[in-house]
């Protein structure tokens, strides 16, 4: 009996995902609104694979084509990684999503403004805020991969 428990534990852990690292990466502050706490902690999109969220990249930041190569340099238009869970930073396992948003700094944020970063459409709009407010500057670790194509923008 043990073992059919722990082989459905098993399945069901390499189906969903653990409920440690889900639990963590869905934190939501305990007075964010319940709909907002719904949302956040949401990570289904309509977006199957990388060339639909470049395409939803493309469309959304028609007028800033620096923010498309951002997302390029950043994830490769991707969101989520071959496991489907949503794709974090190589070297900062707190950046998230085809912006490569970081959970530490902008995650609270990101959800009193009823974004959710979990998603491909609240983490490219959450990236257009991050530009608007500051630039490219919150992607300077990858500039030298973007920067070379857009010579005339200065980080702050």
């Amino acid at each position: 009996m043990i073992e059919l428990t722990t082989g459905v534990v098993f399945l069901m852990s390499s189906l969903y995902g653990s409920g440690q690292a889900n639990a963590q990466m869905n934190q939501v502050p305990a007075e964010a609104p319940a709909q907002t706490q719904e949302a956040a902690t949401s990570t289904e999109s309509s977006f199957t694979d990388s060339k639909d969220v470049m395409a939803y990249v493309k469309a959304q930041y028609a007028s800033e084509p620096l923010l498309v190569d951002i997302a390029r340099c950043e994830s490769t238009f991707r969101q989520f990684d071959q496991n489907g869970q949503v794709l974090r930073g190589k070297v900062n396992n707190g950046d998230v999503g085809v912006m490569q948003i970081n959970e530490k700094y902008h995650a609270d944020e990101a959800v009193k403004m009823g974004m959710n970063i979990y998603t491909v459409e609240g983490n490219v709009a959450f990236g257009k805020y991050l530009y608007d407010k500051y630039g490219a500057q919150p992607w300077g670790a990858s500039s030298p991969c973007w920067n070379a194509a857009h010579d005339d923008i200065a980080l702050k």
